[in-house]
């Protein structure tokens, strides 16, 4: 065995994953299954993209938008954009993921899972369509923005992450 393939093994050997961290993998798994397949329904199913808008209430609808940038378009178009953007998300969700499996605190755990699972979800998008598929529309309430639900899980995860460090994690403030 090489002295790399030793230091792998050690890194992610029993001691070194909690038992929490292995229960909470579980949820990233959940959140990339629910988001395969609402987007699975959406495109297939309900076929959005040739109805492109379906009102459900006043204030919300399923409407189509295909986002091949990220968030308020802030990437600019060029041609690596896409497989950039996969790269990177993938990225983060290993390291989350390694974060994620090492953890003892339980806010922290399920935010570091829901943000992996998004990202993943997403990735998946890109890679399958060339973009993410958006479709829920909250427009009538005054939110212009059309998510999926790996941008609402990754929201959520980021902000357990704040209620985490900011107001649960007293102990290690203490000690530092």
């Amino acid at each position: 065995m090489s002295d790399f393939q030793a230091k792998l093994k050690a890194h992610f050997a029993a001691p070194l994953t909690t038992a929490l961290g292995r229960k909470v993998l579980w949820l990233a798994l959940i959140t990339i299954l629910l988001d395969q397949a609402s987007k699975i329904w959406i495109l297939y199913g309900l076929q959005l993209p040739s109805l492109q808008q379906v009102k459900i209430w006043p204030f919300f609808s399923f409407t189509m938008v295909w986002n091949d940038s990220v968030s308020f378009g802030l990437i600019g178009d060029f041609a690596w954009r896409r497989w950039l953007l996969v790269l990177f998300s993938l990225g983060v969700a290993v390291c989350l993921l390694d974060w994620l499996r090492r953890t003892e605190r339980l806010v922290l755990a399920i935010g570091l899972a829901l943000i992996a699972g998004g990202a993943i979800g997403n990735a998946i998008d890109r890679i399958a369509y060339g973009a993410v598929v958006d479709f829920l529309d909250f427009s009538g309430l005054g939110f212009k923005w059309v998510f999926n639900i790996a941008d609402s899980a990754i929201n959520v995860g980021v902000a357990l992450l704040f209620i985490d460090v900011f107001f649960l994690n007293k102990e290690d403030k203490k000690q530092g």
